[in-house]
């Protein structure tokens, strides 16, 4: 029987025959994640799948599935900024290891790129993750523009990604800790660290899932500067646009998807947020994932980037003490922050691949 590729259609609930396709997306999602990890955590639900696009929140996203007969294969999910003049599509493809090299990658891969074109967009920026250890791979490797990671040459995704006209735009560490056994000494360094903010003017906020009406513009303020001030290595990055009614609708989608947020900021006296750091943690699972830390470059130097996660770690032990491992992902060249997170503790477990099609930005090299 051939296999088929074809559109996820979206229902209005989970739990009912119009959804089984969308959910039968997501249960490969978890497939695909074990079958390269070892372990699901960094799958998402269907009821977070499906809060992404009832809670847009600045983002437009669909997906595409490869059927062989009547079991899914293959998927590929696409996510695009909304914000006008935006001009990439986010890619992630993957194929169970049962139905590779039959040429189901290539044809999802194709399915993403015309969904891409219909929507105004030039570039495709696809994702692959490598698990690993830190240790230098043997033979030849591919590099980044930008920092010291490298990526072996040998890697599937490599060689799909070259065979499609895509570069290598950028590395990123994916990192972990483990948090029990260190609170103590974060709760002591934080205390030194809030008293020296404290006399520089600065106070400290936390907040679960929704921001305090009072910091909420300030926040959509410091969250505008992420895709200004991230490092973007090889790649084109859209800016994206932030107001209140956007942080409002992406907490609403982070409920809805089963997710629950702890925020740190350090605020100034005049209402601004200088930096703040995140976590979001998934309902009855055991971890929880580090995304944005932003310190406002006018208040970079004060150590506030290391106080707003000492804070966010801290109270993560409090609130949710069952939540062992926290990840966080950084690009290759961030220096200072992946100082930070080395000070906490954070140890690589692996890189995730940042591609790009050749010629739209950046671009990479093979050396021996």
């Amino acid at each position: 029987m051939s296999v088929e590729v074809r559109p996820i259609p979206v229902p209005h609930a989970l739990g009912t025959p119009d959804s089984a396709e969308f959910e039968a997306y997501a249960d490969l999602g978890f497939a695909l994640e074990r079958a390269n990890w070892g372990h699901d955590h960094f799958a998402d639900s269907a009821a977070r799948l499906l809060a992404m696009h009832r809670h847009a929140a600045g983002r437009g996203h669909a997906e595409f599935a490869a059927w062989d007969g009547a079991v899914i294969v293959g998927r590929a999910g696409l996510a695009w900024e909304l914000t006008a003049g935006s001009e990439t599509v986010e890619l992630t493809l993957g194929v169970l290891p049962s139905h590779r090299r039959r040429g189901i990658g290539s044809r999802l891969l194709v399915a993403a790129e015309e969904h891409a074109r219909e929507l105004g967009r030039a570039k495709v920026v696809a994702y692959s993750d490598h698990p690993d250890d830190g240790a230098a791979p043997t033979g030849p490797v591919v590099r980044a523009p930008d920092g010291d990671a490298v990526l072996a040459a040998s890697a599937p995704a490599n060689a799909f990604a070259e065979a499609r006209g895509y570069s290598l735009g950028q590395l990123e560490r994916i990192s972990s800790i483990r948090v029990p056994g260190r609170i103590e000494a974060f709760r002591a360094e934080l205390g030194e660290r809030l008293a020296r903010a404290e006399a520089l003017g600065y106070r400290l906020a936390r907040w679960t899932d929704r921001a305090p009406a009072g910091l909420v513009d300030a926040y959509a303020a410091a969250r505008a500067r992420m895709a200004l001030d991230v490092p973007a290595g090889g790649l084109t990055i859209d800016e994206e646009h932030w107001d209140a009614v956007r942080v409002r609708e992406y907490e609403s989608r982070e409920l809805d998807g089963d997710t629950s947020l702890l925020v740190s900021a350090v605020v100034t006296d005049d209402g601004e947020i200088a930096g703040y750091t995140e976590l979001e943690l998934p309902r009855e699972r055991d971890f929880a994932y580090q995304f944005d830390t932003l310190v406002v470059g006018a208040h970079r130097g004060h150590g506030l980037g290391m106080l707003v996660k000492l804070a966010n770690l801290v109270r993560l032990a409090e609130v949710a003490p069952q939540r062992a491992v926290v990840y966080t992902w950084n690009a290759d060249e961030n220096a200072h922050m992946l100082a930070i997170n080395v000070g906490l503790g954070f140890r690589r477990c692996g890189l995730e691949a940042v591609w790009q099609r050749a010629g739209d930005a950046g671009g990479a090299h093979v050396t021996g």
